[in-house]
């Protein structure tokens, strides 16, 4: 058999193995006495009854994460601030977050060099194959980047087109008696199912604010962890109106007003940029047929009159 197809296979296989090994080890079940250890350590997973055998990926991100998460720790708080805000406004909030993504994009850095060596031998057949190792580590490692910032803009999206309804509801809310804190906590339950993402920011806030955390900054952590320049104004009204003692009604009132002209120049613009974007699908496909049916008769016609 011929050596250069053998040493391709054998190296795939290997590199498979060790993976597979690693994966078996750090997939190991605990005990049941370790188990019940941590449930009384922790107790969110005393209450809600979770257990370790959930699932083999969950295992290997929570045990091998504080390795592989070190080596891209950043060096300075400025950037673990941009983080922590970056994963916030994509809606990652736990503690752990920022930890597990760095992993993240630590393993995908190391399965995107694995397969790209293997993809590189078997198919390059040792001819470059190092830029093939280079290309799918690189992938690997912006790959979360990427699903990062998708899921940052997703969210946001959302957030600006769910946040017209919930402030006209704190605006009837607040006007009908309700206090900001009372208000947010009735649109958190009004509006669950139909604006998820509002609804989770706010619950959140009237959260910190029944622990004692001043007002200003939690109004100022809303406006952060959105990253929605909307919910920023609200935030920074919503500041001064406490600030300076008047009223909340009125400043709600008043930013409601300028988002629902807003939502309505946005939707003008739209409306206005439609007939330019028709011109594309009509050039491409109905321009053609009406030509076809125009001129078509008259060019057989012509055709016939000329052979004769």
């Amino acid at each position: 058999m011929n050596p250069d197809f053998i040493i391709p296979i054998a190296a795939a296989g290997g590199i498979t193995c060790m993976v597979w090994a690693v994966f078996s080890m750090l997939t190991r079940k605990k005990s049941r006495v370790s188990e019940r250890l941590e449930e009384l350590r922790d107790g969110v997973r005393r209450n809600s009854g979770l257990r370790d055998d959930q699932g083999a990926v969950s295992n290997v991100i929570e045990k091998a994460a504080p390795a592989l998460s070190k080596a891209l720790q950043p060096t300075s708080e400025t950037e673990q601030s941009n983080l922590n805000i970056r994963l916030a406004n994509a809606g990652l909030n736990t503690p752990n977050a920022a930890r597990n993504f760095l992993a993240l994009k630590f393993l995908g850095l190391i399965l995107g060099v694995l397969f790209g060596t293997i993809y590189g031998i078997t198919a390059v057949a040792g001819k470059n194959s190092w830029m093939a190792s280079v290309v799918g580590g690189g992938l690997g490692f912006y790959l979360p980047e990427a699903l990062l910032t998708l899921m940052k803009m997703s969210r946001q999206q959302k957030i600006f087109l769910q946040l017209p309804d919930a402030l006209d509801l704190l605006v009837v809310c607040v006007e009908a008696g309700l206090g900001l804190d009372a208000g947010m906590r009735r649109v958190s339950e009004e509006l669950n199912e139909t604006a998820p993402e509002v609804c989770n920011e706010l619950a959140t806030a009237n959260m910190q604010l029944q622990m004692g955390k001043p007002r200003r900054e939690v109004l100022h952590d809303l406006g952060i962890r959105t990253g929605v320049d909307d919910m920023r104004a609200l935030a920074a009204i919503l500041i001064q109106a406490d600030r300076f003692g008047s009223s909340i009604a009125r400043a709600l009132r008043v930013q409601s007003d300028s988002m629902r002209t807003k939502r309505r120049q946005m939707a003008e613009e739209k409306a206005q940029g439609a007939a330019v974007k028709m011109i594309f699908p009509l050039v491409l496909f109905i321009f053609p047929g009406i030509f076809v049916i125009l001129v078509g008769p008259a060019a057989i016609q012509l055709m016939d009159n000329l052979l004769q």
